[in-house]
């Protein structure tokens, strides 16, 4: 269960260098202390989700963006492999400890990212990403999406949840300004304004009318697509072809 947080690949150099696209908050020892209790992951619900999707105690599970482990952990009870992956040694470091607290012992950890992983063993029947594909670039996104398709069997399902934008471009000051408006002041109750600020600003979220076309593009079939009221938040289930 534990992870090489030292391990060195020789990769292109042309490859994008996932940490530095990880987020500044993210590795951030202050900021991981607080994510769990600013996100809910809804693990629970998410397991049911794929559960009605075919998941069971012999699949292999892949979480990507695996965070502290919220739905790692909680779906560990209900598969036979979970590989959590993450790009912040931070984040890991306390998947680990709450891995080992919960006695998840079929959580494997991996330091590595979207572009990174290598997925070894039997294909995986379900890859799971939830706030984490944003931080890679457009064409970044697409090569991302084709290595997950890489990683599952054939009718194997990528449960996606990302902050996409589902509106026109000409929508795009009032739809910003009037999600940033719901951030607070501070830090510890739910995310402040100069976070949501930071999130546009400076990370790679994009449109629901160019991320759908990539997951076609990738050799995937989109089978659900739930979209928020305020156009920010998108939720998909896909299945390889």
């Amino acid at each position: 269960m534990s992870f090489d947080d030292d391990a060195v690949r020789v990769r292109p150099g042309w490859l994008l260098q996932e940490m530095a696209h990880a987020g500044r908050e993210n590795l951030d020892t202050g900021h991981v202390a607080r994510y769990d209790a600013k996100e809910n992951a809804a693990g629970d619900a998410e397991v049911a989700l794929l559960e009605s999707l075919g998941l069971g105690r012999g699949a292999t599970v892949v979480d990507l963006g695996a965070g502290m482990g919220q739905f790692a952990i909680r779906v560990s009870g209900a598969c036979g492999r979970v590989v959590a992956v993450d790009v912040s040694p931070v984040m890991l470091r306390t998947l680990e400890a709450n891995a080992a607290a919960a006695g998840s012992g079929n959580v494997e950890i991996v330091h590595a990212g979207f572009l990174t992983y290598e997925h070894s063993g039997p294909p995986a029947d379900f890859v799971y990403s939830r706030y984490a594909l944003h931080h890679l670039p457009d064409f970044w996104k697409a090569v991302a999406l084709t290595r997950i398709r890489q990683m599952l069997r054939p009718g194997g399902m990528l449960r996606l949840w990302d902050v996409v934008y589902n509106f026109a471009p000409y929508e795009a000051v009032e739809r910003i300004e009037a999600w940033c408006a719901t951030g607070g002041t501070g830090i510890t109750d739910g995310w402040s304004r100069a976070e949501l600020e930071e999130h546009v600003r400076d990370e790679g979220s994009t449109f629901t009318w160019l991320l759908e076309p990539m997951i076609r593009e990738s050799g995937f079939e989109i089978l659900q697509s739930t979209y928020s009221d305020d156009g920010i938040f998108a939720k998909y289930v896909v299945r390889r072809n």
